[in-house]
């Protein structure tokens, strides 16, 4: 890229940029291309090709080969940008958050069903473990009225974006947020949830190293790491949460596509919650797991 700033139209850096992408094994090269210069110019992607002949000026050049490097090397381009749609949300995400995937909107998905089918309560309260960018309980109370929505985290860099994503979408009023280690500050105390939804780790520590460069490289560890066998935080989860549960109350956790069979041996062991109902995502893998609580 060491032409004259004026050859380098957006035609032109599309195609360079994409066939760069493609010699360095990016996913999707060209939609990656587009959505980072649209980012530099400030454009949505359909007004790139309204614009193919209008160069570029040097200072967004200098701009976008900087995304351009940072995205060669693997960086995520939720990270590059500082934010990831989900459940029609844009969202702030930094290195100290997971980036919102699509498959976990499956659990909000179910969690809603829940909340809109329930009516033993005029407003719920929804309790968030490990709540990350906030992407979870955030979905949830964007889109039920009466709530009460808390959220913890054992970060206190990933409650900052938490927080800041519930006052951009205007919801800062409905949820609080607790620095804490899964249920520790509940113990002894007679919190009583409607709902309890997470997304804990649940990769094995000794696959980490095999995921992606962008998921093992970037992603907070301690949000992926789930232990020897995937299921340490799953397991104090189902062992602890119906402790802080109304009789009746729900438990929605993501889960490894292989975990169905492991999880639900917990949960049975554990004879606080009746049968467990697991749901597929759009994939068609096991990854949502709801269980009730007994009276």
């Amino acid at each position: 890229m060491a032409s004259k700033d004026d050859e380098w139209t957006i035609k032109k850096l599309l195609e360079w940029t994409t066939t760069y992408f493609h010699s360095r094994d990016i996913d999707s090269p060209r939609a990656t291309a587009e959505i980072l210069l649209a980012h530099v110019l400030n454009l949505q992607r359909i007004d790139l090709y309204l614009r193919y002949d209008q160069p570029l000026i040097s200072a967004e050049l200098v701009y976008f080969k900087q995304l351009i490097r940072r995205r060669a090397l693997r960086e995520p381009v939720a990270y590059i940008l500082g934010r990831r749609e989900f459940w029609s949300m844009d969202l702030s995400v930094s290195q100290d958050v997971l980036i919102p995937r699509p498959e976990t909107e499956c659990l909000v998905e179910q969690a809603l069903s829940m909340l809109n089918a329930s009516n033993t309560t005029c407003c719920p309260r929804i309790l968030e473990l490990g709540t990350g960018s906030g992407a979870i309980i955030l979905a949830l109370l964007a889109r039920v009225g009466s709530v009460v929505g808390i959220a913890s985290d054992i970060s206190f860099r990933a409650l900052q974006v938490a927080r800041n994503n519930a006052h951009l979408h205007g919801i800062g009023d409905k949820v609080h947020f607790l620095c804490a280690d899964w249920t520790q500050p509940f113990k002894g105390q007679c919190s009583s949830f409607d709902m309890i939804v997470s997304n804990p780790p649940y990769i094995q520590t000794h696959q980490i190293q095999n995921l992606q460069p962008e998921i093992h490289r970037y992603e907070p560890l301690q949000a992926l790491d789930g232990g020897e066998d995937g299921l340490r935080c799953l397991r104090k989860i189902v062992l602890e949460a119906h402790r802080f549960m109304q009789p009746g109350g729900a438990l929605l956790m993501e889960i490894g596509h292989d975990q169905r069979q492991a999880v639900q041996n917990i949960i049975i062991e554990c004879t606080h919650y009746f049968a467990p109902v697991f749901y597929t995502d759009y994939g068609g893998y096991d990854r949502v797991v709801c269980v009730r609580k007994k009276s």
